[in-house]
């Protein structure tokens, strides 16, 4: 199951690489605050990401993601952008492994594409950020199926005045059939002091995201599915639709 997840808690054999590229279009039109959802005007982004992953060795693997974004928010405030998103790179090394578990770190720095704070359309997209964090992954079955879970704690460190964060992810993995990996995954966030990028004071929210991987051959796969923002204070309730192509080499 190593190999199904592709990512995550585990490292790469040395001398192997994967790609998993994932356009990603988002909209909202309310967003949390204390008393619920209220309206806010239209906000649609539309990204896609190129993650490039390589074994260094066989407990190192060094981490690639650039990103192009689009981003459209509607009148009154009636703000657009287009161009890079963050380039995101470093290193994730297995502290401990076995054939079934695995305990990692990764560390890697986001370089922002545009540093204009005054467009709104590129607001909390132009720090300097930095994102630490701890991984484990299992493999275990369920119900008869390979299966695996995959835990991610991290500390994102912002810049220019913007809160850091604090993130949870977590993944579900399973293979309901030779061909077809199914996912949910949980994405969480909560700021460490105020600043939301759109709204003020602190924030959080949280993301269920549903997808199912199908794999073509043993090195393509193609994925699709969605997600939804379920909960928050302070931030866009997102909901959006995202499509994958992964190639292992």
């Amino acid at each position: 199951m190593p190999s199904a997840a592709w990512a995550g808690a585990w490292t790469l054999p040395q001398g192997t690489g994967q790609w998993v590229a994932t356009l990603d279009a988002s909209t909202a039109t309310d967003y949390f605050e204390a008393g619920g959802l209220t309206s806010t005007p239209r906000y649609d982004k539309d990204e896609l990401q190129v993650l490039i992953e390589y074994g260094l060795t066989d407990r190192l693997t060094a981490i690639l993601d650039p990103g192009l974004q689009h981003i459209d928010i509607a009148a009154p405030t009636d703000a657009a952008r287009t161009g890079l998103g963050y380039t995101e790179f470093g290193a994730r090394y297995a502290l401990m492994q076995d054939p079934n578990w695995v305990l990692s770190g990764q560390a890697t720095l986001r370089i922002p594409g545009t540093t204009d704070t005054s467009n709104p359309a590129a607001v909390g997209y132009t720090d300097v950020e930095s994102d630490l964090r701890l991984l484990l992954g299992h493999n275990f079955t369920l119900s008869g199926l390979p299966a695996f879970f995959d835990l991610e704690a991290a500390e994102r460190v912002r810049t220019a005045g913007a809160p850091s964060e604090f993130r949870f992810d977590a993944t579900l993995g399973v293979q309901a059939s030779a061909r077809w990996l199914v996912l949910a995954q949980s994405f969480n966030v909560v700021s460490e002091g105020k600043g939301a990028p759109l709204y003020g004071g602190s924030y959080d929210y949280e993301k269920l995201q549903v997808s199912a991987v199908y794999a073509l051959t043993p090195t393509w796969s193609l994925q699709g599915g969605g997600y939804t923002t379920y909960a928050g204070a302070n931030a866009l309730a997102e909901n959006g639709l995202i499509f994958g192509v992964w190639h292992r080499f």
